[in-house]
């Protein structure tokens, strides 16, 4: 556990994944809050576990080993665990988004339906973008979200993303959002970030 990437959030922290992981998040993916807004989730136990262990861990492992110049690389993905417990409750990751406009990294997210609405998601999101500003030569983060997510539209409101406009992708419609580094850093001087 000492050689991954650990975000202390509060209540929760952000840490790399590790191919235990691979139940928890095949049953987070698989409810349909999830996956109905999250393109491409939904997979069987045993891609899920095929891809942790022959994608997702060796994109972390090379992404780390790139910071702070991550320009060429792709995906940073991390899971949501309450701290006290150890329990993985979602996901919050970091990558390039083909569909969009150049910079075009983006944050991403989801939460177990039995965690929403008690501010993890949040939480997760600025300790992610945080971490990205303060370690990496990221200037500029995008976030996305289909029009009729009304939560994950408001969790990308709250910490600070812009509005820029409608964008379609895979036929379906999303709002679309960017941050810069600046405007964090502004934001987190004068308080607006909740001090993270």
């Amino acid at each position: 556990m000492k050689d991954l990437l650990t975000i202390d959030c509060g209540e929760i922290i952000l840490r790399e994944y590790r191919i235990e992981d691979v139940d928890a998040l095949y049953e987070l993916t698989s409810q349909p809050e999830v996956h109905e807004f999250i393109p491409g989730s939904k997979a069987t136990r045993e891609q899920r576990l095929n891809w942790i262990t022959n994608y997702e861990i060796p994109s972390n492992k090379e992404f780390l080993a790139a910071v702070p110049n991550i320009e060429g690389q792709n995906y940073l993905n991390l899971g949501i665990f309450i701290k006290e417990t150890g329990e993985f409750i979602g996901f919050c990751n970091t990558g390039i988004k083909e569909e969009l406009p150049a910079p075009n990294r983006e944050i991403g997210y989801a939460i177990s339906k039995h965690y929403r609405n008690k501010g993890y998601t949040t939480k997760a999101a600025k300790g992610l973008i945080n971490y990205l500003f303060e370690n990496t030569n990221v200037e500029l983060l995008n976030a996305v979200a289909r029009i009729d997510n009304v939560s994950s539209n408001k969790v990308i409101q709250k910490i600070g993303f812009h509005f820029i406009g409608d964008i379609e992708i895979d036929d379906q419609k999303f709002y679309h959002y960017t941050i810069h580094k600046k405007e964090w850093e502004k934001a987190k001087v004068s308080g607006t970030t909740n001090n993270i």
